[in-house]
């Protein structure tokens, strides 16, 4: 039976980076961090899920219901990811473009070891000894090692001229009524990377520290993720949704043209007509498996600032229906609807037709299941995705395409988030 034994932490940030080097021999491993973002009472500082006492990975088909077979046998802790090309299973679609990083659709392990941080204690969920993991975790280096790299050489699948051509296709299809918004992403890439993902993860959560983050493995497959979005969480029988759309830049060395992009984005009617249209697609999935009458949204269009840029975010929460299990939630809910657009399964089509790579695990989720049910899930954006055996690395970037977009200016909303991500990787 899995103990939980509680440990006394003294310096938080030497003890995470102890951690995070302990981290290294294991063959799979998820780290959830909140940066130290604190817009609610956090239950943790780092949840970190070692080793695999049971995993089920597999891709879209039968995915949903293996998964709520696998689960319901398992009743513990669970670690996972979501990929956004379960949308072939949610929709009746298909996938046919490049991939590749080569997640599965879906992959949730029964950690061996769960450690929550916090920062002033650790509690360590362990069949064995936690005092030696603990130890094991104190002899650790309490240094990051940053080894001399050559700046990657970095690709990009879209000419500026050929994602203006497209977003201009896009917006016929808009006109024509095939759809009113369409989150539209393109990929930036690197052939012959050699990368350490723990250094890139430090270098990222230095440069762009944010509420969501994680670093995630699985065999030689990497998420580095810092995430401001959170996709979905459940408590008890509530369930929350907070999807951002809606981004201005940041001026960090000038108050006053920060506060003014900041107002801007609040007055923004092209940004909260694309908030707007997201809170509607996320209130009718959440209507699917909570009780009717209860899905309110109880913050439209709040505004968050994060290091890079700032962000509209709305808050939608509702109570499920009796007996309602986690699978069911994310199937009714999945892929999500800052990441698609609405009508959800007409966008998804047309994703698929003018996107040029699979999405994978970016604009998927990563997070945990505890036993009993609850959960949390992130959105994976502002995330490198690394194959260490191909060398190949990947991240990408999309904005809300609506009839008033500009397609120049979607284009530069995409490199001002890839932005963040190349300064990593130079």
């Amino acid at each position: 039976m899995r103990k939980a034994t509680g440990f006394t932490i003294n310096n938080f940030t030497e003890f995470k980076i102890k951690m995070l080097n302990w981290l290294r021999p294991f063959n799979i491993f998820c780290l959830l961090d909140n940066s130290g973002y604190h817009f609610e009472t956090p239950a943790f500082e780092c949840l970190v899920a070692v080793g695999c006492k049971a995993k089920l990975e597999l891709n879209a088909g039968n995915a949903f219901a293996s998964l709520k077979v696998f689960s319901e046998a398992q009743q513990d802790w669970l670690f996972g990811h979501l990929g956004y090309d379960l949308k072939n299973e949610t929709e009746e679609l298909e996938s046919g473009n490049f991939d590749g990083i080569g997640f599965k659709d879906t992959l949730f392990f029964v950690p061996e070891i769960v450690l929550q941080l916090s920062e002033e204690s650790l509690i360590i969920h362990c069949y064995d000894s936690a005092e030696k993991i603990y130890a094991d975790i104190q002899s650790s280096s309490c240094i990051i090692e940053e080894s001399l790299t050559i700046s990657l050489a970095i690709g990009n699948q879209f000419t500026k001229e050929a994602y203006v051509n497209t977003i201009q296709n896009l917006k016929q299809h808009i006109l024509r009524g095939d759809c009113y918004e369409i989150n539209f992403c393109q990929e930036f890439f690197s052939t012959d990377a050699n990368i350490d993902p723990i250094v890139v993860y430090q270098k990222l959560l230095k440069i762009s520290p944010n509420p969501f983050a994680a670093l995630y493995k699985t065999e030689d497959k990497y998420c580095i993720c810092a995430s401001p979005e959170r996709y979905l969480k459940r408590v008890g029988n509530k369930i929350f949704s907070q999807p951002i759309k809606g981004t201005a830049k940041r001026y960090l060395f000038n108050r006053e043209l920060d506060e003014i992009s900041k107002r801007g984005l609040l007055n923004s009617e092209k940004e909260k007509s694309e908030n707007v249209m997201v809170v509607d697609l996320v209130r009718n999935d959440l209507s699917k498996i909570c009780k009717e009458g209860t899905v309110e949204v109880t913050e439209l269009f709040g505004i968050y600032s994060f290091p890079q840029v700032h962000q509209m975010v709305s808050t939608i929460i509702g109570e499920l229906t009796e007996g309602i299990n986690w699978v069911d939630v994310v199937k009714a809910t999945f892929p999500m609807g800052s990441m698609t657009g609405a009508p959800k399964k007409r966008v998804l089509q047309l994703i698929e037709e003018y996107e040029l790579t699979k999405r994978g695990l970016f604009s998927g989720a990563v997070g945990y299941i505890r036993p009993g049910g609850d959960f949390d899930f992130n959105v994976v954006i502002r995330s490198i995705l690394y194959n260490a055996s191909s060398k190949y690395l990947s991240f990408q970037a999309g904005s809300a395409i609506t009839f008033y977009s500009d397609a120049e200016k979607e284009y530069e909303e995409c490199l001002l988030k890839a932005n963040v991500i190349k300064q990593v990787l130079s």
